[in-house]
């Protein structure tokens, strides 16, 4: 795999082209995303804790399904849940190679929570479980300590995702290690730095304008409660869009290295008829 650089506005390409394939196949993008919403919460409710643990290690996985899904889909075929564990179906090096990364994924993902907890005092946590119970309040959703607390937890979340973000991709089609896998996509993300931030970025304004032009037309026609009915549709969409664009991010940041020429001595003779 030959490492690529990209323009920063290359960002605004990746989630565009998310969104049309996801718009090309969204029954089927829709159905993956439910497939694993509903492993994860069997998981979860079977095994609580060890659930909870198995789906962060599953992680990887899924976005590594997902970007089977999108070349999938380019190729005009219908991407199955079958995916999600198609690349698990490989040799035991790359097996083990995507446990890998799932368990260190797991084990910093719960220090990259533990830390965060330490830093907001629990305040985050103490307002989910508020709003799990009905007790969350208007002034406890404004208090500014939460909202610095989740700005936090974002800074710490993005980074660790960027760590793993091309690792799956790296094992499974580029034959590479753990190790392996990890650096070369730290490489990537660091030497395309721009283009995701842009990528970022641009999902956040996407997910701001919609929600104002939404929330403006709903007004305007004296229906706010309306609302309530878009959010759902509209954050899946958005969601499964994300996962689609993976793909891109990785086909432009990798590109197979074409085979050596063969060398002049080892080259076929010339008919001599």
């Amino acid at each position: 795999m030959k490492l690529q650089h990209v323009k920063p506005l290359q960002g605004i390409v990746w989630v565009r082209r998310g969104f049309q394939v996801f718009l090309r196949q969204p029954l089927a993008y829709t159905a993956l995303f439910f497939a694993f919403l509903f492993a994860a919460f069997m998981l979860v409710i079977t095994m609580r804790q060890l659930g909870a643990l198995t789906v962060l290690v599953l992680m990887p996985l899924v976005s590594l399904g997902f970007m089977l899904a999108t070349r999938k889909a380019l190729g005009g075929e219908f991407p199955l849940p079958s995916l999600f564990i198609e690349p698990l179906r490989g040799s035991r090096r790359q097996t083990a190679a995507l446990l890998q990364i799932g368990l260190a994924y797991a084990v910093l993902s719960m220090a990259t929570m533990w830390l965060a907890d330490v830093m907001d005092g629990g305040k985050v946590d103490a307002l989910q479980g508020a709003m799990a119970t009905g007790d969350a309040t208007a002034e406890m959703m404004d208090d500014p300590s939460i909202q610095g607390a989740l700005v936090t937890r974002l800074l710490l979340t993005v980074p660790l995702s960027l760590l793993f973000w091309h690792a799956p991709a790296l094992v499974h089609w580029g034959g590479k290690g753990a190790l392996q896998s990890v650096f070369f996509s730290v490489v990537a993300c660091w030497r395309n730095l721009g283009a995701f931030v842009v990528y970022f970025l641009t999902w956040a304004a996407a997910v701001l304008v919609f929600g104002v032009v939404a929330t403006l037309i709903f007004s305007l026609l004296s229906a706010p409660q309306l609302m309530a009915l878009v959010a759902f549709p509209a954050t899946l969409m958005f969601v499964t869009a994300f996962y689609a664009s993976l793909y891109f991010t990785y086909a432009d940041c990798f590109a197979d290295e074409p085979p050596e020429a063969e060398p002049a001595s080892l080259a076929a003779p010339p008919d001599a008829s």
